[in-house]
C-alpha cells in the first residue's frame, strides 16, 4: 500500500498495518505517537456493542514502548459500565507480542442542547489567517511530518518556548475510510511537547511516556490546534501542557508527562 492513502490499512476488524505516514521523526522503525493514539481511540468508540449516547470525554495513553511499524492488534475491554458514564481500556500489541500502548477511556453519556453551552478562552487566529510552517528536518522523506500540515500562530518547531499550532491531516487515519472528528484531536495531541520545545532538540531528548487528552467538545472541521507550553524541572522531569481548539473555539486539553536528559 502506498504512504499516500492513510496512516493505516485495514486488515480486518482488530488488526491493521501502519504505513509509513505513521513514522516519527527520531527512529525510522517507530512511530509517532499520534496516529497509534488516533487508532485506539477510534477502537474504543467503534467496538461492537458500544454505546452511540455516549462519547470520550478523558483517554489516557501510557506509552509503554516504542510502537513499531508494522501490523498491529487492537483488543478493547470494559472496566465499568454505568447509566451516565463507562471505563473502556483499549490495548495496541505487534501480532503475537504483548501491548507497547494502552488507552483508558472516560465515555460520558451525552443529551443534545439539555444544558447552556459554556465555553470561556479567547478565539485564536484562523488557520487560513497564517501560512504553512515547515516541520524541523527529519532525515526521511516520508512520515508524520509528511502527512500532516501545520501551521503556527504563535512560535514554531525550531524556535524554543511556547507554540500554538494549527494540524490537518493530509490522509485519513485509515486507508479508504472516513476522517473522524476524534481522530483530528487525538492524532494531534501528542505534539504538545513538540510544538513548545523548551530545549536544543540536537542537545537534549525529552520523551514523553503518557498522553492524556480532555474533551468537553469533539472538534469540527479539518483542523485542531494544540496551544502548548513545557515546563522542566532540573531534576530531569517536564510537563507539556496544551489547551486544544478548532475553529469555533477550545474544546479541551491535553497534558504530557516528559523525561528530559542530555543526548
Amino acid at each position: 500500500m502506498g504512504a499516500g492513502e492513510g496512516f493505516f490499512e485495514r486488515l480486518d476488524a482488530g488488526r491493521f498495518a501502519a504505513t509509513e505516514n505513521t513514522r516519527g521523526p527520531w527512529d525510522p522503525g517507530s512511530q509517532h505517537a499520534g496516529p497509534p493514539a488516533a487508532l485506539l481511540g477510534r477502537a474504543v468508540e467503534e467496538r461492537p456493542g458500544a454505546r452511540t449516547d455516549m462519547r470520550i470525554a478523558r483517554i489516557t495513553y501510557e506509552i509503554l514502548r516504542p510502537v513499531p511499524i508494522g501490523a498491529l492488534e487492537i483488543t478493547t475491554s470494559v472496566l465499568r459500565a454505568g447509566r451516565s458514564t463507562e471505563v473502556v481500556e483499549a490495548a495496541l500489541a505487534p501480532a503475537g507480542a504483548a501491548p507497547v500502548m494502552l488507552a483508558r477511556a472516560l465515555r460520558i453519556r451525552v443529551d443534545e442542547e439539555s444544558v447552556p453551552a459554556v465555553a470561556p478562552g479567547p478565539q485564536l487566529p484562523t488557520p487560513g489567517e497564517v501560512e504553512v510552517t515547515p516541520f524541523f528536518p527529519v532525515p526521511w522523506e516520508t512520515g508524520y511530518h509528511s502527512a500532516m500540515e501545520t501551521r503556527f500562530t504563535e512560535g514554531a518547531f525550531v524556535e524554543p518556548g511556547p507554540g500554538t499550532c494549527w494540524m490537518r491531516m493530509k490522509v485519513p487515519l485509515v486507508a479508504g475510510e472516513d476522517i473522524r472528528p476524534l481522530d483530528r484531536v487525538l492524532i494531534a495531541a501528542d505534539s504538545g511537547n513538540g510544538i513548545s520545545a523548551v530545549m536544543d532538540f540536537g542537545r537534549y531528548v525529552f520523551i514523553n511516556g503518557d498522553l492524556t487528552v480532555h474533551l468537553h467538545r469533539h472538534p469540527v472541521g479539518e483542523w485542531a490546534c494544540v496551544e502548548a507550553r513545557t515546563s522542566v524541572d532540573a531534576a530531569g522531569i517536564g510537563l507539556a501542557d496544551a489547551l486544544l481548539h478548532d475553529e469555533k473555539g477550545p474544546i479541551g486539553r491535553s497534558a504530557q508527562s516528559l523525561f528530559v536528559a542530555p543526548r
